[in-house]
């Protein structure tokens, strides 16, 4: 039930303010148990949540992605998944920016690479994963209730696709809002997925 958005927020929180609030709003920890675990008291754990509770409020859209990923429906989430690895293994600038929202994000974490706006975040891609990275393979899969591809990156060495990455898209309308990419053939191994293709 923790959407990706509100993991993605907590990055933002220090450390006392992110354990406070997965403590309570995730965990279901009291103040008081929560005071008593950090060893503090109940009226800075409060303080910590209500300062946390301003942050996650800012970033997380008030519209759910499971709520999103149902009203666009299967067949169009499909489609944009496709339409994303595809721009990607053509190195196809037009596809990809037409799948975008014009604030589109694209991180990294725990990279402080932070790209934000469609201009910013097609630079990067023009510069990085549409050109110099090599040939791209790809398989739809899901990452924590939302869409998301596994990049596999061309070695020569090994004659195969090796693992490079989970890129999860949330959506808004019909368009990619963000790409959270989690870079690391590590990534891959934990959902399950080959560590090459052929």
């Amino acid at each position: 039930a923790v959407e990706l958005a509100f993991v993605a927020a907590l990055q933002h929180l220090p450390g006392n303010q992110r354990a406070a609030l997965l403590l309570f709003e995730v965990l279901g920890f009291s103040a008081a148990e929560i005071a008593e675990t950090m060893n503090t008291s109940a009226a800075s754990v409060n303080s910590a949540l209500a300062r946390a509770r301003r942050v996650v409020a800012e970033r997380v859209p008030s519209v759910t992605q499971q709520r999103t990923l149902r009203r666009i429906g299967d067949v169009r989430v499909r489609e944009i998944v496709t339409g994303y690895s595809t721009a990607l293994e053509r190195g196809d600038a037009d596809a990809l920016v037409a799948l975008l929202t014009e604030d589109v994000t694209w991180s990294m974490p725990p990279m402080t690479h932070w790209y934000r706006g469609v201009e910013a975040v097609m630079d990067f891609a023009v510069r990085l994963p549409l050109t110099s990275c090599g040939s791209w393979r790809h398989l739809p899969v899901g990452a924590n209730g939302q869409p998301a591809v596994a990049g596999y990156l061309w070695d020569e060495e090994a004659g195969a696709h090796l693992g490079w990455s989970v890129d999860v898209l949330t959506l808004r309308d019909d368009r990619i809002a963000e790409i959270t990419s989690f870079v690391g053939a590590g990534h891959l191994a934990r959902l399950g997925l080959p560590a090459s293709l052929p």
